[in-house]
């Protein structure tokens, strides 16, 4: 059975408080977690619904950084209704809000956009302290870990063994020369150890271009499915799909993006429904056993093929969506 592992980076916006925009926690939160529109809200809540429906389970990294600024009640109220209902939840962590708050873990004045900006020790204290807040909301101890920007290198990874969290999922093999510094190539799809801890990739596909993420909008319906039949068979440890609180909602016109909308909708449906497949989640031992597994050592594997005719329906799909939704 291959675990698909949904996983939602779940996160207040930085930027917004930092423009002035959404200074308060409340407007933040409808803005970029509970992502309401006149059509109806599009955020977490709403995810989960369809999750539920459909008796699926993600994994919701949530990012507890904003708790500087406005406190725990912050994060409580993203953690509490995500373990009422059963999800898991883990790490997520944007260094962005350092510059935004008066206290923080670190001397005055330092500051940067991603954990790789820092020394590893100080990168322990930081990931420290975000593992503590989390707790203090209500979830369980961490298990797993994604850097905010996939901002990570390898001190991250030795922080995180050092402060016993097993997993890293920083890497996305497809957006190499971007954010990300972990060690690590275009070839390394499947979960490999490095520096401790067990790296799970962000899951890509070979386009024309090279690798393309697996995002919810970065792929269309055919090619996230042919994705996840293609790892399915290659007997993959896992394939991991990337979105986030706010994915199905253009922000600044406050209207849900039907599409991608759709999209998530298709895609809860054929995963309840396609033998072979499941979703799966840090907290299942099943699952935690099997992106253990030592074969192959590497972590390498092949993409699914490029496909010019799923790039060219994706392609026409994503220019009407521009068009009608930003």
């Amino acid at each position: 059975m291959l675990p698909v592992m949904l996983t939602v980076d779940t996160e207040y916006a930085s930027g917004y408080v930092a423009s002035g925009e959404d200074l308060s926690c409340a407007a933040n939160f409808a803005r970029c977690l509970a992502c309401e529109t006149p059509s109806g809200p599009v955020g977490i809540h709403y995810q989960m619904d369809v999750l539920d429906r459909h008796g699926l389970k993600a994994v919701f990294f949530v990012d507890p950084m904003p708790a500087l600024l406005w406190g725990d009640a912050a994060v409580a109220r993203i953690v509490e209704p995500i373990m009422a209902r059963g999800h898991d939840v883990q790490l997520h962590l944007h260094t962005e809000w350092l510059a935004l708050a008066d206290g923080n873990p670190l001397p005055p004045g330092r500051a940067g956009r991603n954990l790789s900006d820092f020394t590893g020790d100080e990168q322990e204290v930081l990931i420290g302290w975000a593992a503590e807040q989390l707790v203090a909301a209500g979830a369980p101890y961490p298990l797993a870990f994604r850097a905010g920007n996939y901002g990570a290198n390898d001190d991250t990874l030795a922080a995180l063994t050092r402060l016993g969290i097993a997993f890293d999922s920083s890497f996305a093999p497809a957006l190499i020369g971007g954010d990300c510094r972990i060690g690590l190539g275009p070839e390394n799809l499947l979960p490999v150890s490095r520096k401790g801890v067990r790296e799970v990739p962000i899951s890509a596909i070979a386009t024309r271009r090279g690798l393309r993420h697996a995002q919810l909008t970065a792929l269309s319906s055919r090619e996230l499915k042919a994705a996840i039949r293609h790892a399915r068979e290659q007997d993959w440890r896992a394939f991991a799909l990337v979105s986030h609180s706010f994915e199905m909602m253009n922000r600044d016109r406050a209207i849900a993006n039907r599409l991608v909308k759709r999209r998530f909708e298709a895609l809860c449906l054929w995963l309840a429904e396609e033998p072979g497949v499941t979703t799966g989640t840090f907290s299942d031992e099943w699952v935690r056993e099997r992106l253990a597994g030592q074969r192959p050592l590497s972590g390498r594997a092949k993409a699914l093929p490029a496909s010019r005719m799923r790039e060219l329906g994706r392609m026409a799909e994503q220019a009407f969506a521009n068009a009608v939704y930003g």
